[in-house]
């Protein structure tokens, strides 16, 4: 296997555009791309290009009759009427939407061969990351579900044990129903109470299907919740079903909409915090999976501030080159982030904390919504896997 971490990226899939009022801007993924040059964390890869996914592939999650109406509503966006989820204010439609998200789920199966097949011992998409849409609908700002298709292409190459971690401020719901009774893929997904944010699933009760209960594990997050707690929710969770698994490859989505400064929910993570849950799930590929570990982006509308600089930190990851959070960010992009934004750059790596939190080992408090949201799910799945709740 090369010990050098793989990057997936193609200025084209900046395409992946709703337009100037729409939250999820695609600069957000070219200002990534820049700092990442920035700190050479380039020249520390393999960066390389992937073709779009062709329709074999996206039928792998998506049924037919969806792609068909992607590549026509992609060709007249006149033509998308909300059927399909498409042409709706989440997911409106624009010129060359099959290309843009073919091109995204391309890079995420590609990264995800290359790793499998030991060319690569880790595999960075931050453009991807795209959990809500379903195999029959575009949501949630995602037209073609890549974590899936990643997924169900390891699936198809032979993979036994395929282990998903979501740790989005969204339920990542278009993963977990792609593999609803799949025993093969364990999905976990760490994500604000479907009580106060969309899409409004990921209940701890959500266990799987019959054939596969105890198979998708739910987190759900009191609204708030900061460094602390979500870092005690992770750790109290996700190590311990991972051991038990046995995953022979770790897919990792890492949306930076966790962030205190996101103007789209309502959790209050630093940046400092992100990068611990990164680097986490790092060690976690190689305690559990081989070192086999594919890492996308996904939600992030702090689009200056946080998001390319969570996701820089990520690359720096896996390219066994981290960032120092405390570190300087290079004029240069502050200048690039200025020119591309009018914005005033962040000057630093970091938002200036140190996060800590108490082992789940260390007392249960009763009295605690973020406990009593992790005993929730431990009481819901433990048991269902052989483990003590």
């Amino acid at each position: 296997m090369s010990g050098r971490g793989l990057l997936m990226w193609d200025e084209a899939v900046t395409k992946y555009d709703f337009g100037p009022s729409h939250p999820m801007d695609p600069v957000r993924l070219a200002l990534t791309m820049g700092l990442v040059r920035a700190y050479g964390l380039d020249a520390a890869m393999d960066v390389a290009a992937a073709k779009p996914a062709g329709d074999s592939t996206l039928r792998l999650v998506h049924r037919e009759d969806y792609v068909t109406a992607v590549r026509e509503v992609s060709a007249d966006p006149g033509r998308a009427d909300g059927s399909y989820g498409l042409g709706t204010m989440d997911d409106p439609a624009f010129q060359g939407m099959h290309e843009a998200s073919a091109l995204i789920a391309g890079q995420s199966v590609a990264g995800a061969e290359a790793v499998w097949r030991g060319e690569a011992a880790h595999a960075v998409n931050f453009a991807g990351g795209l959990h809500h849409a379903m195999p029959g609908a575009a949501a949630g700002f995602c037209v073609y579900n890549d974590a899936a298709l990643a997924i169900a292409r390891l699936l198809e190459l032979g993979a036994e044990r395929i282990a998903y971690v979501d740790v989005d401020v969204h339920h990542g719901d278009g993963v977990q129903a792609a593999f609803w009774d799949d025993p093969r893929v364990l999905t976990i997904s760490l994500h604000e109470h479907p009580r106060t944010l969309f899409p409004q699933t990921g209940w701890p009760q959500e266990t799987g299907g019959a054939s596969a209960e105890g198979g998708a594990v739910n987190v759900a997050l009191p609204a708030g919740t900061g460094d602390a707690g979500w870092l005690r929710a992770f750790h109290a969770v996700v190590p311990e079903l991972l051991a038990d698994f046995r995953p022979q490859l770790l897919v990792t989505q890492h949306g930076a909409d966790t962030h205190f400064e996101d103007p789209l929910a309502h959790l209050a993570v630093s940046l400092d915090a992100q990068r611990a849950v990164q680097e986490a799930c790092h060690d976690l590929a190689h305690a559990h999976a081989d070192g086999r570990w594919l890492a996308l982006g996904g939600g992030g509308y702090a689009i200056v501030d946080v998001v390319p600089r969570s996701w820089t930190h990520l690359v720096g990851i896996a390219a066994h080159r981290p960032v120092e959070p405390g570190s300087v960010i290079p004029a240069s992009w502050r200048d690039e982030v200025f020119a591309r934004t009018r914005q005033l750059a962040p000057g630093r790596m970091t938002d200036g904390r140190t996060p800590d939190w108490a082992e789940w080992e260390a007392g249960y408090d009763p009295a605690d919504r973020l406990d009593q949201a992790v005993l929730a799910t431990r009481r819901a799945v433990f048991p269902l896997r052989g483990l003590l709740p």
